[in-house]
This record gives structure tokens, sequence and C-alpha cells, in this order.
């Protein structure tokens, strides 16, 4: 008799199991995105880039990447074009839906103009500059830089990131029960073993890893987009982002100057976001700003143009 209801509670248990876990899978893949994460691909010029040709969700947000892996609509050759160009901060990532970052608000609310989205997590402007090097200029008849005050010693260095770091997949997890273990839980389950030079690009900048790396000179993207800029006769303006310290301090830090004094000495439009309200709410994490900061981005580039 103990024998009979062992086994009919194994079978319940076991069916309770497998049910919470198809209905678990279900509400990741359907209502979280789950199992379709944006995927990347390496580049040998400009380190790494999201794959071309997405159009997915995930948490609820839409992301979408044209042709040439810009988080935008394809280029429209009856807009006046300006080239977005940035880091995670211009990204948006999936935090953000697709309309929520300040290049599709933009676009979507001033008729006569795109803004092209050509940004990655932890790209500088030697990223940018190689990128436009490959794919063109697209007929653009701006540049907006957005930088933080780290890219100004940030160079490419070319280590490994697709396919080795959870934040830059390039390819999807078979089960989404899977991926909610491997890519969330454990890495916070077993965060004490993992070397700070093990995180992603974006969390070393925001643990403050490889933000001053001696003996480097200053990002050469600089110089190189203000190169292209001239040559084609289009105006470049840099805006730099303060990371949510140099916001409340209302100062940029050491090398933030830097980067004031290398626009200053190049007769460079610069943008500090120190000059507006920003503030705490602003911000999702200690340097990327949330949907209310994308908004306030937008308006300041409306103001622009």
């Amino acid at each position: 008799m103990k024998k009979k209801t062992l086994k009919k509670s194994i079978k319940i248990l076991s069916f309770a199991v497998l049910t919470a876990a198809v209905l678990g899978e279900f509400y990741l893949r359907h209502f979280q995105g789950f199992c379709d994460a944006p995927l990347y691909i390496e580049s040998k010029k400009y380190e790494y880039i999201a794959a071309p040709n997405q159009d997915g969700k995930r948490f609820g947000n839409h992301y979408y990447y044209n042709a040439y892996s810009q988080r935008s609509k394809e280029p429209d050759s009856s807009k006046k074009k300006i080239l977005g160009l940035g880091d995670s901060v211009l990204f948006g990532g999936v935090q953000s839906d697709q309309d929520s970052i300040a290049t599709s608000l933009f676009t979507n609310e001033q008729s006569d103009y795109q803004m092209l989205n050509i940004s990655a997590g932890s790209w500088g402007p030697d990223n940018c500059a190689a990128y436009l090097k490959e794919k063109g200029f697209f007929n653009a008849k701006e540049m907006f830089l957005v930088v933080s005050s780290h890219d100004a010693h940030d160079n490419m260095d070319f280590k490994p990131t697709v396919g080795v770091h959870q934040s830059y997949p390039d390819k999807q997890y078979h089960l989404a029960l899977v991926e909610l273990f491997d890519r969330y839980l454990k890495p916070r389950v077993f965060k004490y073993l993992i070397h700070k030079e093990d995180l992603d690009p974006d969390q070393q900048v925001l643990n403050g890893i490889g933000i001053q790396k001696n003996g480097k000179i200053f990002n050469p993207g600089f110089d190189e987009l203000k190169s292209m800029s001239d040559s084609l006769s289009i105006r470049l303006i840099v805006y730099l982002h303060a990371d949510k310290q140099e916001c409340l301090n209302k100062e940029y830090n050491e090398q933030g100057q830097e980067i004031i004094s290398w626009a200053e000495k190049n007769n460079i439009k610069l943008i500090k976001e120190t000059d507006y309200d920003f503030d705490e709410s602003d911000y999702r994490d200690g340097i990327h700003i949330n949907n209310k900061g994308q908004r306030k981005l937008a308006n300041i580039i409306k103001g622009i143009y």
C-alpha cells in the first residue's frame, strides 16, 4: 500500500513539475522574449555590432536593426540624414523600446530628418569611425556623436566578445528556462566566482574596469571623425553624456575634461549634458539613461535641428 502511495505521489509531483516547466517556458518565451535576444556579429574593423535585419521583442520592448545593423528603419532617401554615433547610451539596449530611444523619437517627430542609430554597447569614436569607413556616410548632412568621459581612452582592443559574453550572443538558446538559469540566475548566484575582467564591456565600464588605460593615446576616433566631417563638409557635433555621479556633481571627471579640451582646440561644437536638467531619475544605472532620459536627449537633439 505504501509503495502504491509513493508511486502515486511521485507521478503527481512529476506531473506538477512538468506542468510548471511547460507553463514557465511558455511565459518566458511569449511574454518576456526569451530565446529572442538581439544577436551580434564580429568585425575585424570595429570589433562587433548587432547582426543586421533583426526584428524582435524582449522584456516587452520592441527592437529592430536594419540591413546596416543600425537600430533604425532603413535609410530614407527623402529625408535629411544625421549620423547618430555612439555607445550603449545611444543604443538603448533591450531595456528601451524601439520607439522610446532618442534617435527614434527625434526621427518620428521631425518630418524632414532621419537620425540613423549607428551604435553598440561600449563603442567609442574609433569604432564609429571604422564603421563609417566600411559602410559609407549614407549621404548624411550631419554627424552627432554621443560620448562619455571614459571614451577618452577606451580604445578598441579586439578582445573576444561575441559569443563569449552573454550580453553579446551569436545564437539563441533552445530553451527559455535554460537561458533564464544560464544568463540571469547563475551569474547572480555565483557572482563571487566571476572575475571583473570576465565581465562584458558595458559591465566593465559600470565597475570601473578598463576606464583608465595607462599608456594608451587619446582615442584616435575623435580626430578620424573630425577629418571625415571636414572632407565631406558636414558638421560634427559632440554630445558629452554625464554618468550619474558627474550629473550629481555637475562636473565631468578628468577624462571628460580631456574631451572638452579636444573639442575647444578643434573648434568642434560640444554639447555638455551637465548644462541640462538631468537628474538621478533619468538613469537606470550608473551610466545609462532610461526612457525619461532618452526623452530629454531627444528634446536636446530637436533643439539643434
